[in-house]
């Protein structure tokens, strides 16, 4: 069997090493000139099932809770284990409760507990939210891994080309294209989501930490060297155009109520992803001949990517039939 994925984010590297774990024959098409060019390399990189359970559908921490070890395996030393600390500030601190009814697997924190883990943030919270089974990586580093995994195992690359082009020489064609499928495949839809990356030195996470901010909710990962991602927005829109600065604004002003020191930080980079995904905002896995279409992650992309990659492996190597399948 010969197969021939399109797009090199994070669905199609996953299928691809799926794929090639089962020996058969993949070759990555993308029309950019390198991976994670895309949403994929815009996003949080937070394995963090239980978190992502209080907005979403129980079927995201099904197939969430096994993704870091699938990372880990993928890419030893790649996935941080430290958990995910979830902060709101004193006026606030009723979203803590109103979080927690909504997910599980997480641990009370006072203000003793908060300085423990994170010592930057000694005094400035009363009570957090500790899950300390979930995980982060940097996605820009994991795509780029996964792509030398894959050449180390004899898949090659194509970029700058159309998957058309080649589609001809190929038993089976996997459309993992995202955002781009948004107007040619049903019920897909755009949500706009901006991020900036700031630097400074004046504070050290050791972990993801997420404010149930009043108006947007904040997101800070670490990236190592001084560096931090903040994100998201959730806007139900297509245009990737730049950052807008209402959004900029709100995730600075919210980095702000985190730590001061974030208004002393420099301004690295900003950014803006479109993630596509479906009115039940799961990914699905649809086939339609010899083409397989794997699409709709919204916020979910490095959490959810691996189950769905696995799911497109059962399909090919178990000769299932035309079907149509959400996340189960």
């Amino acid at each position: 069997m010969r197969v021939v994925i399109k797009g090199a984010g994070v669905a199609g590297l996953t299928v691809a090493l799926e794929l090639a774990r089962h020996g058969i024959e993949v070759h990555v098409v993308e029309c950019a000139g390198a991976v994670a060019t895309g949403a994929s390399g815009l996003a949080g990189g937070m394995l963090a099932p239980w978190c992502e359970r209080e907005s979403a559908d129980e079927m995201v921490l099904t197939l969430g809770r096994t993704a870091a070890d699938w990372w880990e395996e993928a890419l030893p030393g790649h996935v941080i284990r430290h958990g995910t600390l979830v902060v709101a500030s004193g006026r606030d601190t009723g979203e803590l409760t109103r979080f927690a009814g909504r997910t599980s697997g997480y641990d009370w924190l006072d203000g003793t507990g908060i300085e423990a883990l994170e010592p930057s943030l000694a005094g400035r919270f009363r009570k957090a939210l500790f899950f300390r089974d979930e995980a982060h990586l940097d996605p820009r580093r994991a795509l780029a891994g996964l792509q030398r995994v894959l050449l180390d195992r004899g898949v090659p690359f194509h970029f700058g080309c159309a998957a058309e082009d080649m589609a001809g020489s190929f038993d089976t064609i996997i459309d993992c294209t995202g955002a781009a499928a948004i107007g040619q495949t049903a019920d897909l839809r755009g949500v706009r989501g901006e991020m900036l990356f700031l630097e400074t030195s004046e504070i050290a996470l050791s972990r993801p930490v997420r404010l149930l901010h009043p108006r947007i909710p904040l997101y800070v990962a670490p990236r190592g060297d001084d560096r931090f991602m903040v994100g998201a927005t959730t806007i139900e829109s297509d245009d990737a155009g730049p950052i807008s600065a209402r959004s900029l604004m709100e995730l600075l002003n919210a980095a702000y109520a985190l730590h001061p020191a974030f208004g002393e930080a420099r301004v690295a980079e900003l950014g803006v992803g479109v993630r596509p995904a479906y009115p039940d905002n799961l990914p699905r896995v649809t086939v339609d001949g010899n083409v397989i279409s794997v699409n709709g992650f919204y916020r979910h992309g490095f959490l959810l990517a691996p189950a769905m990659a696995g799911q497109v492996a059962a399909i090919l190597t178990d000769s299932i039939p035309n079907y149509e399948r959400h996340c189960a």
